[in-house]
């Protein structure tokens, strides 16, 4: 009887000793299992994350030739052998001009934006000149790549601050928010679209504050209300274009500024 109760005894301790087994199994296997996901789920962030830097370096790779490309053929118009247009046409070698398309913010109206930007010639050397930084940058606002042209004037002004062509940068990096207010607003996304008004605000600000004697700078005091009419502020708004006819009467938008502010009053 005492060997058959040890025996059960031994048993039980057995069957307990085989659940706890189990049970430990279960839980390493779920570890296991918990530290396998997670891996993977980091494998699979990792891996999204080299393929979005690929892309931008080939992104980054395409836009170093193709600015390549056009510093080499700004180079072979300036030294007069670039290929003939046309039948036994001659190339003409003159400075490259910049038109500059009414852009406005939201529901504002399209307004001229003063004088063209016309870029002085480059001399015949090989190295990047401000002119060719300038102008990727207003190619890439051309295409609607605002963010590019932002970072492309950015780097303009960084580089030569004191060029003549800086406060037209300046102008343009203001234009670029606009333009991005207004996707953001079309895409219903007022947040981002108010973030980018006012910082196309301050962009315009720097106009004048920097570079006074800028053909830009009525442009952009214009330009810059709008951004405020758009923020509902239309006190500041008021007090920008009055400033605008008050300092600058013969300028180009100084009669749409008259005109809003005759809207502006009646509200």
């Amino acid at each position: 009887m005492q060997l058959r109760q040890d025996m059960v005894a031994a048993q039980q301790a057995a069957q307990r000793a085989r659940v706890d087994t189990d049970g430990i199994s279960a839980q390493i296997d779920k570890r296991v299992r918990e530290h396998a996901g997670e891996n993977d789920r980091q494998i699979a962030t990792l891996t999204r994350q080299v393929d979005s830097l690929n892309d931008t370096l080939t992104t980054l790779s395409s836009r170093v030739d193709e600015l390549s490309t056009r510093v080499e053929a700004l180079n072979r118009q300036v030294r007069g052998t670039g290929p003939a247009s046309g039948a036994g046409a001659a190339t003409t070698s003159r400075p490259p001009t910049f038109a500059t398309p009414g852009q406005s913010s939201g529901t504002s109206t399209a307004t001229p934006l003063g004088p063209v930007a016309i870029v002085p010639p480059r001399p015949t050397t090989g190295a990047l000149q401000p002119q060719d930084i300038y102008q990727a940058a207003y190619i890439d606002f051309s295409k609607g790549s605002y963010s590019l042209a932002i970072a492309g004037f950015r780097e303009f002004l960084r580089r030569y601050p004191d060029h003549e062509l800086a406060g037209s940068a300046q102008y343009w990096i203001g234009e670029a928010y606009l333009s991005l207010a207004r996707g953001f607003t079309d895409a219903s996304q007022g947040d981002k679209a108010n973030e980018s008004l006012e910082q196309a605000v301050q962009e315009f600000k720097k106009v004048q504050a920097n570079y006074p004697r800028a053909d830009k700078v009525p442009t952009a005091l214009y330009k810059e209300a709008l951004a405020l009419i758009d923020l509902k502020q239309p006190a500041l708004a008021q007090a920008r274009l009055q400033y605008l006819v008050d300092n600058f009467p013969r300028a180009e938008e100084t009669s749409l500024a008259r005109e809003r502010l005759t809207g502006l009053k009646s509200r």
